[in-house]
């Protein structure tokens, strides 16, 4: 087993963790810190494990930090709108 497939495999524990804690801000914190540890290995793991790996494990993260891909989908929409429509 490949260290990027360990440490992807880590990330995931680590993601599923903080997701049972409560907390009062939703974890953005901590989705904040995930994304930004998680978008690296996923390019070190897609360099390492090949294409099909890189898209499983982007597959996985997106599950789990379901709520930030909501988001950037519905901004991203709402930017696809705007330049449609030509108003700003």
């Amino acid at each position: 087993m490949s260290l990027s497939l360990i440490l992807a495999l880590l990330w995931l524990v680590a993601a599923n963790v903080i997701a049972m804690f409560p907390s009062k801000r939703n974890h953005w914190p901590a989705a904040y810190l995930l994304i930004a540890l998680g978008v690296p290995l996923l390019g070190y793991l897609t360099y390492e494990n090949g294409p099909l790996v890189g898209v499983l494990a982007l597959a996985a993260g997106a599950s789990l930090l379901r709520w930030p891909v909501f988001y950037l989908w519905r901004w991203l929409r709402r930017l696809s709108r705007i330049e449609r429509n030509g108003v700003e």
